[in-house]
């Protein structure tokens, strides 16, 4: 009673942290920064304990710079394709061949959908043309002739998972592994896909398997996990490293296998059998990804080397081969514990390696009994100990506790694969020990974070100095605002980057980012959201509120290009190259806020609204200029400001139409020249869209006389040509479609 009397301050703090990690390791909180340090313990133990070395019985044929550089820019024709398959499956003899790629589309690069138009309009009586057009029709059917050679096969196709509410669906998924209401009454809480990317119905039909390619990400953004199964509308898909397996094992059945639990109504899964093979999973349906070490564990084979017959035959023969890409442009990299920059396609080569080892690391149910019973003996001991004992033998006592309960957790890792999970009972013995020996400091100085100190991390300074005169305006929460962003990226620059050195590169960027920079910061008062090599982002209208940011975007974007215009002398006297530059701008409603993970962190802004502004910076060169808005920034920019209507576009990755213009300046400081071309192509343009070809292209005709270089015009132009030989439809709105970003 003396001692509960004495400390019953630290009893009462020690039970309310140790009642807060009992429940994090009951799964009742999960406070995000929990999670977090279990994570990166998970990943020391990872790392400390891999096996190094390649594997050889999986090879990762890669489509890399040099494949690309040498076959042609992917999406490379499924002719291609279907030689790199015929090549691995006959040639080489690979046991079975997957694809970290979804064919979504239709492959039109031989030419056949016009050469079909042809044969059924223009040249439908020619008999001469008809023959021949039947000769070749099949070989021009690329997608069929992929098809063909995946027919009869070990070969599985690759396709994604959308979860959010709402996402699209696309192609054809194939024949689900596990039926509806097979988990029925269970404990189990699958991973749910609402929507879909998958493969034409033409290659699905004949591949012999399919498997979605989706790595997890954790709340830190790091790839820990593979979901061995999807649901989707109640049945149950595998994924590509499962279909793998199963493809080399000839198709056995999946069959769910459950825990043993004293409560009927609870009965936990554990594996999933097939054939010989048992994967262990959680009550999710994942698994945890087994590195097996750094980058490029596995062997790697250019694809152009095994399209031309360059790669010794005995490292395919009988290997399990997944054709993917390290190509940064491709974007198929990944964060994962191993490496910030890791290919998804290995991700894919350790899950099959580990299932065929059987060394798969496992979490069952069970071990959450386990962490709990852990978790309450060493904290109980530790307790105890610091009640007791004065400081020093207390010390030393809880590191040996602390030590005892890691000495554990890396032999069950090491000798059984189980992950047990840490940060509660290291977290707790931790925190025990410090609330005994200074508790009161600890909790009297919690709170004593500021505002203008959190900015400051995110935020350029030159904002902070002004958002800390008056911090309880503004917040790091996001928020839904109406913003202009601007996306600002060099043309040819990979042509230009090419030709330099590093070192010489690294000076010749920073010059004219900071030229660029200096105009929207200083100048514009913009915030420079990020640079993404030589793209750079801003936006207006946050943190500080600026009712007239659209009009700030456009005349920064006029200025960014005048400053590049004159720094292109500089340059040419530093040896270096003149460089121009694409804008996009939009306006509209966007989320703005701290977003990341606890490892980074942003304040930046993101919606369609943000990935509409990218697509416009992504277009400007097909029209010849070096900025284009979206109607929204036109429409808030301002009346003093002119514009010239160019297009109304429907962008990639939407769905309604919107008007672009080219900024031109302000209204008042146009010459009459100007004024009197603004009108002719807004006339040419209204002739053009009320399908009056003959007067918009004479219009047109005219203007090209004034400014023989202009793409703009020459653009019109070719589209006329083309509608006189295909008319549009008849509902047809005016509307160009871009199927690329």
């Amino acid at each position: 009673m003396k001692t509960l009397r004495r400390h019953w301050l630290q009893l009462l703090l020690s039970a309310l942290v140790l009642g807060c990690f009992l429940a994090y390791a009951a799964h009742l909180w999960r406070p995000r920064a929990l999670e977090q340090i279990d994570h990166w313990l998970y990943d020391a133990r990872l790392v400390m304990t891999m096996p190094g070395g390649i594997d050889p019985r999986v090879v990762v044929v890669d489509l890399d710079e040099r494949s690309l550089a040498e076959v042609g820019r992917w999406p490379w024709p499924r002719k291609v394709v279907a030689e790199l398959v015929d090549k691995l499956v006959v040639d080489y003899q690979s046991a079975a061949v997957g694809f970290d790629i979804v064919f979504a589309e239709r492959d039109d690069s031989s030419g056949l959908p016009v050469l079909q138009q042809l044969a059924q309009t223009t040249l439908r009586d020619e008999a001469a043309f008809q023959q021949q057009f039947a000769t070749l029709r099949d070989q021009l059917d690329y997608d069929a002739l992929l098809a063909a050679s995946l027919r009869d096969r070990h070969v599985v196709l690759g396709y994604y998972f959308s979860f959010e509410d709402g996402a699209p669906r696309s192609g054809v998924l194939p024949k689900p592994v596990l039926p509806a209401g097979i988990f029925k009454g269970r404990s189990v809480q699958p991973v749910v896909a609402p929507g879909f990317g998958a493969n034409l119905p033409v290659l699905m039909a004949q591949a012999g398997a399919a498997g979605h390619f989706n790595p997890l990400t954790d709340s830190d953004g790091v790839t820990r996990r593979v979901a061995m199964l999807v649901e989707h509308e109640g049945r149950y898909y595998e994924s590509l490293s499962l279909a793998m397996v199963r493809s080399y094992l000839n198709y056995p059945p999946l069959e769910p296998l459950y825990g043993a639990s004293p409560l009927k109504s609870y009965q936990p899964l554990e594996w999933l059998r097939l054939g010989p093979l048992a994967v262990p999973v959680d009550e999710h349906i994942r698994a945890l990804v087994p590195y097996r070490g750094e980058q490029r564990s596995f062997a790697y084979l250019s694809a152009a080397d095994v399209l031309k017959g360059r790669v010794n035959k005995d490292t395919l023969a009988g290997r399990m081969v997944l054709i993917g890409t390290t190509a940064p442009g491709l974007l198929d990299l990944r964060v994962a514990p191993v490496g910030a920059v890791y290919p998804g396609v290995e991700v894919h080569a350790n899950m099959i390696a580990s299932m065929l080892d059987g060394s798969l690391p496992a979490q069952p149910d069970y071990l959450r009994a386990a962490e709990l019973f852990v978790l309450l003996i060493s904290s109980g001991l530790v307790l105890l100990v610091l009640l007791r004992l004065n400081p020093l033998p207390a010390t030393a006592l809880t590191a040996l506790v602390l030590l005892a309960v890691v000495a554990l957790d890396f032999a069950l890792w090491q000798y059984a694969r189980l992950a047990l999970p840490l940060a509660a009972s290291l977290l707790s013995i931790l925190l025990l020990y410090a609330i005994s020996m200074a508790y009161g400091y600890f909790f009297e100085s919690r709170n004593k974070k500021q505002m203008a100190s959190l900015f400051g991390q995110y935020v350029p300074p030159e904002l902070v100095a002004r958002m800390s005169e008056e911090p309880e305006k503004y917040s790091m929460d996001g928020q839904s605002r109406e913003l202009t962003v601007l996306f600002s990226d060099v043309r040819s620059f990979t042509t230009i980057s090419e030709s330099m050195e590093p070192k010489e590169l690294t000076r010749f960027m920073n010059e004219f980012l900071t030229t660029l920079s200096e105009v929207i910061r200083n100048r514009y008062l913009g915030t420079i959201d990020k640079y993404m090599g030589d793209c750079v982002m801003a936006f207006w209208g946050a943190p500080i509120h600026d009712p007239d940011h659209a009009r700030s975007a456009v005349l920064a974007s006029l200025a960014m290009q005048e400053a590049i215009a004159q720094l292109g002398p500089s340059l040419e006297a530093r040896g270096w190259p003149r460089i121009q530059i694409g804008i996009g701008i939009n306006t509209g409603r966007m989320t703005v806020g701290d977003m990341g993970s606890q490892i980074r962190k942003a304040y930046t802004v993101m919606g369609d609204a943000v990935n509409l502004a990218s697509r416009l910076e992504g277009i400007t060169k097909r029209y010849g200029v070096g900025i284009l808005v979206g109607e929204q920034t036109r429409a808030a920019a301002g009346p003093d400001l002119a514009f010239r209507e160019l297009d109304r576009v429907r962008v990639k990755g939407k769905d309604e139409p919107v008007t672009i213009y080219q900024p031109l300046g302000l209204a008042a400081e146009l010459s009459k020249a100007q004024r009197d071309e603004l009108a002719l192509f807004q006339q040419a343009l209204k002739l053009y869209r009320a399908q009056n070809w003959d007067m918009a292209e004479l219009q047109l005709l005219n203007l090209q006389q004034r400014e023989p270089d202009s793409v703009l015009y020459a653009l019109y132009l070719a589209r006329i040509r083309h509608f006189r030989l295909s008319a549009p439809p008849a509902d047809w709105d005016g509307v160009y479609d871009f199927d690329s970003k």
